[in-house]
């Protein structure tokens, strides 16, 4: 194998990888059973693989025709930045608005923090509700 064949194997190979880990993360979006771990298989393997194939085609540009492209570079930041972001974000609105965790849950770390957050602004405000205005 000469450097261009290596080259093109390397590429291809991160391709194939992103391409079967996009294929598991579909799965696991069909299998698992709430909202919570479902938004983890479509955010963070999902992240992976688009990654990995955006990589493997930079790196061919690269390797190939000696192109730097600034699109797939600024395409792999923008993945990298925004999906897990954006993921953790609809999971937290969910978790606030109520919606139930599945029945084979073990833990929920949240609960806690959340509720006794909660119950400190409420008491908050109860407290500056009962305060008489101030008159100048």
């Amino acid at each position: 194998m000469n450097g261009n064949e290596m080259s093109e194997f390397i590429t291809v190979l991160l391709m194939l990888i992103g391409s079967i880990i996009s294929v598991i993360s579909a799965v696991g979006i069909i299998r698992f059973p709430d909202v919570y771990t479902r938004s983890h298989a479509a955010t963070k393997s999902s992240t992976l693989a688009v990654l990995l194939t955006l990589v493997g085609a930079f790196l061919y540009f690269l390797f190939t025709e000696s192109l730097v492209s600034i699109r797939l570079i600024l395409g792999i930041v923008f993945v990298f930045l925004t999906s897990p972001v954006a993921g953790h974000l609809i999971i937290r609105a969910a978790y606030r608005s109520g919606v139930k965790l599945s029945d084979s849950t073990v833990e929920d770390e949240l609960k806690d923090v959340l509720h006794s957050k909660d119950s400190e602004q409420n008491r908050a405000s109860e407290v500056s509700s009962e305060q008489e205005p101030i008159r100048p």
